[in-house]
């Protein structure tokens, strides 16, 4: 039985915490024993010498790992401003090379894109990705080239999009009329956790495009799986993608697990797999039973029926098919909930964005309705605040690092073959040099502006760039979109009593994505007739 949401945050903030005093530790105890001060760390593995950019000095056996706190894409930061915006590190015994600036990004992600497509195999990919099998972290070569063509074509195309919107109404609706009952159960002066509700809507949209059907829920216990624990288990997953996990940088400690991680990723991933298996048996049951009446659903339907085509150029394979499965699922469900969480974060500190916000849906929706996706492009305004709160807060900030399949060069600078390649689009997005006050939220600077988040600004890269960006971006910015509009219209916000704008608190959490620390909570009052929030749920 999974711990607690509690339970989880404290452990999971402990462990995090131990990393920075675990290098300095292994500093030193190991220095002594270990002496490769006279292996030159800038030589390549044949004896070449490269020119490598500036960075901070490695120290033996554990290299820069010291320099890496709780989170890491503010240390690269703070590094950066010394160093500049092409730094190499060592973590361990692996030569990183870290991009901090629009130039570094472009460099990366358009000019050599094909030099820096490949991936590591790192612990989290082999014990809870199915050995690196699933799109996000599956290695550049004819396994990623089908999956990513297939994604386009098949699984993420606009017909298809277009096609569900049904669902993605439905469920916004559900979600307005739980936030709706919660409210009023909590009394006007009482405030609702608003991740939770958001997460919720997303895991629901998700299942039911991707499963068929809401196979997390408390009225259906067959899969064994509560929505209390499924939670958790996504959560645990998007933690223990974005730890630096000691045994990856340094390779002889992996069988120690001094962290415990790769205990953990054991742990979620017979979580996970139980209940994928539950869902391909399903899904396989109905095709025998309906034979050659069968006509696919949903994207498990899809995967299935792709799996089966003899001409593949590479066979996908029962792991691979849960593989792109549990892609699917984790990241269409966290992303989209901590991007709307930092937005109403956001908004909420500034009382002049939430009434401009629902002054433009009161004049172009009105309140005798919800806001519809067709609505969207004539809210500019919403968009605005989107993207701020992707800049701000963009939902991977160091992006999934790449592995460079062949030796580069910039500025005078080496970037050898396989040195992995971290972009701080975080960092990108507080650069004083291409952003006016980049620290604050102003939506403002966005209207008027043709910069967008889908990979060809690079300035803001929330969705990364290139062959490797995101493959979810359509449905992400759908969801992100449809959500935030309808809880911005359909409620007034204000922060609980005694809770002033200034005093919210806006730490981030560790992981892949950064949500927030301490999960954001605030009253909402309802602004739209009752019938709006009372619809029938047409999802059975």
């Amino acid at each position: 039985m999974p711990p607690t949401f509690g339970d989880f945050r404290f452990k999971d903030l402990v462990a995090t915490m131990e990393l920075q005093s675990l290098a300095s530790c292994l500093a030193i105890l190991l220095v002594g024993a270990f002496f490769l001060a006279g292996v030159c760390h800038r030589r390549g593995c044949h004896g070449r010498k490269y020119n490598l950019p500036p960075g901070p000095r490695p120290w033996p056996v554990i290299g820069n790992l010291n320099h890496i706190g709780t989170l890491p894409h503010l240390s690269l930061h703070i590094l950066a401003k010394r160093y500049g915006p092409f730094m190499s590190l060592r973590l361990g015994s692996v030569p990183v090379i870290v991009g901090s600036s629009v130039d570094a990004a472009r460099f990366f992600l358009k000019t050599h894109d094909t030099a820096f497509l490949d991936r590591a195999r790192t612990a989290v990919g082999r014990y809870t990705l199915y050995n690196c099998s699933n799109m996000s972290w599956s290695p550049y070569g004819p396994y990623w080239r089908q999956a990513r063509k297939l994604w386009q074509a098949e699984l993420f195309s606009a017909k298809c999009l277009m096609s569900q919107e049904h669902v993605r109404v439905e469920e916004v609706r559900d979600m307005l009329r739980d936030l709706w009952v919660a409210s009023s159960s909590a009394g006007s002066r009482n405030a609702v956790t608003l991740r939770d509700h958001l997460l919720m809507v997303s895991l629901n949209v998700v299942s039911r495009l991707v499963l068929g059907k809401k196979y997390i829920s408390e009225e259906r216990p067959d899969t064994g799986t509560t929505p209390k624990e499924f939670r958790w288990m996504i959560d645990e997953l998007f933690v223990l993608m974005g730890v630096l996990n000691i045994g990856d940088m340094i390779p002889w400690l992996n069988c120690l697990d001094l962290q415990g991680y790769i205990r953990r990723m054991k742990r979620v991933s017979k979580m996970f797999d139980g209940f994928l298996e539950h869902v391909l048996d399903e899904h396989n049951e109905r095709r025998q039973r309906e034979g050659k009446e069968f006509v696919a659903l949903d994207m498990v339907d899809q995967l299935l029926q792709l799996a089966d085509d003899q001409n593949l150029e590479v066979p996908i394979h029962r792991d691979g098919v849960k593989a792109f499965t549990l892609d699917l699922i984790a990241g269409g469900t966290e992303t989209s909930a901590v991007t709307v969480e930092w937005a109403m974060s956001e908004i909420l500190r500034k009382p002049e964005v939430l009434a401009k916000a629902t002054e433009e849906l009161d004049r172009v929706v009105g309140r005798s309705q919800l806001v519809t996706e067709a609505d969207i492009p004539n809210l500019p305004y919403l968009e605005a605040i989107v993207k701020e709160a992707m800049r701000l807060h963009p939902v991977a900030p160091l992006l999934v690092p790449r592995l460079s399949r062949e030796d580069t060069s910039v500025g005078g600078y080496d970037i050898p073959t396989s040195t992995r390649v971290l972009i701080n689009v975080w960092a990108i997005g507080r650069d004083p040099t291409v952003w006016e006050a980049p620290t604050e939220f102003r939506p403002e600077r966005f209207l008027g502006s043709n910069v967008d988040v889908k990979g060809q600004h690079f300035c803001l890269l929330p969705f990364g760039s290139g062959r490797r960006m995101c493959p979810g971006l359509p449905l992400g910015l759908i969801m992100v979109h449809l959500t935030l509009a309808n809880l911005l219209h359909g409620f007034t916000w204000r922060l609980p009593y005694g809770t002033a704008p200034e005093d919210l608190s806006m730490e981030e959490k560790l992981g892949i994505t950064t949500p927030r620390l301490v999960p954001l909570e605030a009253v909402a009052e309802r602004r739209l007739p009752a019938h709006l929030y009372a619809g029938p749920s047409m999802n059975e």
